[in-house]
């Protein structure tokens, strides 16, 4: 594979990364990037709607009224999903909406999405993230400096304070650690920045 420059926070290149062929050179598939997505997002559903039955309303259980002989129809409680104020009937209840995606599945998934990146010349790396204070003005200089326009997500080994603190005011900037990249990050973002140590911790967690 290509090897690709390495900047430092300058836009000076300071040396080269031959990236894992394995996890950067991975097929677009389309599919699995859909059921990635879909189990992430499943996932994230709350399923705590939920209806109170005739046994969870308040109300008295005693029957209204004797069953025959009033010519009215007849009733056993007041809590009766036919009155008002009654219990729902097939209501929605709290349930777990999480669907299960193969381990394997899922790191296919990223690859493929971080294939995508290096592909489309979306993909930069740089020495390090380590920003000299915690401003924003911070991260409007190093987005300008490099050059990078749209949303950009920047992943490091560890994030650090003053990255996380520069980048939360912008909403289209997001941090992220290395061991903890998901394939809804990188799909939302238009650029991917790694540090030389995320590259090559991805590389180290998404071999086969």
């Amino acid at each position: 594979m290509e090897a690709l420059k390495i900047v430092n926070l300058n836009n000076e290149p300071v040396g080269e990364l031959t990236l894992e062929e394995s996890v950067f050179g991975y097929p677009l598939k389309r599919h699995l990037i859909y059921e990635a997505v879909n189990a992430f997002r499943t996932a994230g559903r709350a399923g705590t709607r939920q209806t109170k039955t005739r046994a969870e309303v308040s109300g008295s259980g005693r029957k209204l009224w004797k069953q025959k002989k009033t010519g009215r129809a007849r009733v056993g409680s007041i809590r009766s999903s036919l009155w008002r104020h009654g219990g729902t009937v097939f209501g929605p209840h709290p349930q777990d909406y999480q669907s299960f995606l193969p381990k394997r599945m899922r790191r296919n998934a990223i690859r493929s999405v971080l294939s995508s990146k290096r592909r489309g010349n979306r993909l930069r790396i740089v020495e390090n993230l380590d920003l000299p204070s915690p401003k924003t003005k911070e991260m409007n200089k190093l987005l300008e400096t490099l050059g990078l326009a749209g949303k950009v997500l920047f992943v490091d080994r560890e994030v650090g304070r003053n990255l996380e603190l520069a980048a939360r005011n912008l909403q289209r900037v997001a941090v992220a650690r290395a061991s903890a990249l998901s394939v809804v990050d990188l799909l939302h973002h238009d650029t991917l920045v790694l540090t030389r140590s995320a590259a090559q911790i991805l590389a180290e967690i998404f071999a086969p």
